[in-house]
């Protein structure tokens, strides 16, 4: 496409993480798309692509569809904002609704978890040299779930309530830094020497989130009084 072609009126990019938990109430939370990464389409979206549309809209005024279906609507999307990695959003299916009782319990059966992106793009930029389309601004409407993702690293992260799995290594890490308080030598530490026993420490306390937040930061100190005496 020449770059003074006009661009399709509507796009819609796919994307993809494993379901961690699942919840009686609905709610689930994932990321729809991830900053510079390619997808199948040879395209590439840039940090702050969304910012002006969430701005405008909100989480409330973005659908949430099943299958990019319009007629489809299966629930609403309570946070929606832009991180370092890409866009984070958190959403309840709405349960009076029977398509989406069916989804939840295809997200419970691990047979659903992809993320897809109905936008228009504002603002794009070709990129000879690495052969891309960079996507500097996108007006975003609706994220829907979906079978097939076309950026694989974008899907449903975590369907509050089901049961209790471990997180990946970059999960942990993201929520050392964010929700731990943790810098980020501190949450490398916790991962290379610590994980195995904070997770016994967890299954063992039964703990709370801040109790578990608490036995961490404790794990992180002795981890780096130990690298110091190395």
């Amino acid at each position: 496409m020449n770059e003074g072609a006009a661009l399709p009126a509507c796009e819609r990019k796919f994307a993809g993480n494993a379901i961690g938990k699942l919840g009686e109430d609905g709610t689930f939370c994932g990321y729809a798309s991830l900053f510079g990464q390619v997808d199948l389409a040879r395209d590439v979206v840039e940090p702050g692509a969304f910012s002006r549309a969430i701005r405008r809209r909100g989480a409330a005024g973005i659908r949430m569809l099943y299958q990019h279906d319009p007629a489809e609507p299966i629930g609403t999307w309570l946070d929606i904002a832009e991180d370092e990695r890409g866009l984070l959003v958190r959403g309840r299916l709405t349960p009076g609704v029977g398509r989406a009782r069916e989804v939840l319990e295809l997200m419970r059966a691990g047979a659903l978890d992809g993320l897809s992106i109905g936008f228009r793009t504002v603002r794009a930029r070709k990129d000879a040299r690495a052969g891309v389309r960079r996507i500097v601004e996108a007006d975003l409407w609706e994220i829907s779930v979906v079978t097939f993702p076309m950026l694989p690293g974008a899907r449903v992260e975590s369907v509050k309530g089901g049961a209790r799995t471990l997180p990946t290594t970059r999960e942990f890490e993201r929520w050392l830094t964010r929700d731990a308080k943790l810098t980020r030598p501190e949450a490398r530490a916790v991962i290379a020497r610590g994980f195995a026993s904070l997770v016994r420490e967890r299954d063992a306390a039964r703990g709370t989130p801040g109790a578990l937040a608490a036995t961490i930061r404790k794990a992180a100190r002795l981890i780096a009084r130990k690298e110091d005496d190395i």
